[in-house]
């Protein structure tokens, strides 16, 4: 099955980050202006349709990317781990369950990150899974609008912490759904106090990233992490960042350039943020 929309969707988006940009350098006041406003942008890096077909070729430093937020989640050249970004440090929850600082001059295939000021602080009393964290974020998206990008910090303990993470790949690539038939890892843990980065993307979304939300974790002591497939906690504080504005760099790859993006990739994405076929 094939979406004819999907290359002229993703023209849109460009052009009217483009135009963004040339209005930005109109005056100096416009640039004082364009410095708060790049707080209410989130930034993409390549297309998440880019890395389920296999892409896995670094496009961006984490020196660039640590300019474009402070928050954040994604992954590493050749999918060498989970990327989490809190408090504007960059970690790999790696594929044998460690957690490290990455170097700036590592480079990045996919992220999303985005500069982190809670419009708003709420408690969840009980969470008991990731469909119940799900209903209780999309409450409040509801409340504020569904066709805005947010990104929510969740601190506490986790009664219950199941994530996983990748083996690092060797060209040429193979799919993104196919590597994780074999070769991604899985880590359960129990009363961990850490904290949930979440990303939420609007429907409109669906052509250049998964739509709804996805969460990477990190542990207080910054020894555990990965992205997020189930979880549960109680007395948990959560901070949601509503963001209107959103700005994407596309890889300049041949891999990247040759791929087809009217094909469907509903149920690859699907695979590949739940686990499930």
């Amino acid at each position: 099955m094939r979406k004819m929309h999907k290359v002229k969707g993703l023209c849109l988006v460009l052009s009217f980050t483009a135009m963004m940009s040339i209005y930005a350098g109109c005056s100096a006041d416009k640039k004082t202006a364009d410095k708060d406003t790049s707080r209410e942008t989130l930034s993409q890096v390549s297309l998440l349709q880019g890395l389920t077909f296999g892409d896995y070729n670094g496009s961006v430093p984490v020196s660039k990317l640590k300019e474009l937020g402070d928050i954040g989640i994604g992954t590493f050249d050749a999918l060498n781990g989970e990327l989490i970004m809190l408090d504007g440090v960059v970690y790999r929850a790696a594929h044998d369950g460690s957690v490290e600082k990455v170097a700036d001059d590592e480079l990045i295939p996919f992220a999303n990150v985005t500069f982190f000021d809670a419009d708003e602080v709420f408690d969840l009393d009980s969470v008991k899974n990731v469909d119940e964290l799900k209903k209780a974020l999309d409450a409040r998206v509801q409340e504020y609008g569904r066709n805005r990008f947010y990104m929510v910090k969740l601190e506490g303990t986790f009664a219950k912490m199941n994530v996983r993470s990748e083996l690092p790949q060797k060209e040429p690539y193979q799919p993104l759904a196919k590597v994780l038939e074999t070769d991604q890892t899985f880590f359960d843990y129990t009363d961990i106090k850490g904290t949930v980065v979440g990303l939420y993307c609007p429907e409109y979304m669906d052509d250049i990233n998964a739509v709804g939300w996805h969460f990477h974790f990190i542990s207080d002591d910054r020894t555990k992490g990965g992205h997020i497939l189930d979880l549960s906690g109680e007395k948990l504080h959560a901070g949601m960042d509503l963001t209107n504005g959103f700005s994407m760099v596309v890889p300049d790859g041949k891999m990247f350039n040759d791929f087809d993006f009217q094909v469907d990739q509903t149920d690859d994405i699907k695979k590949v943020e739940t686990g499930e076929d």
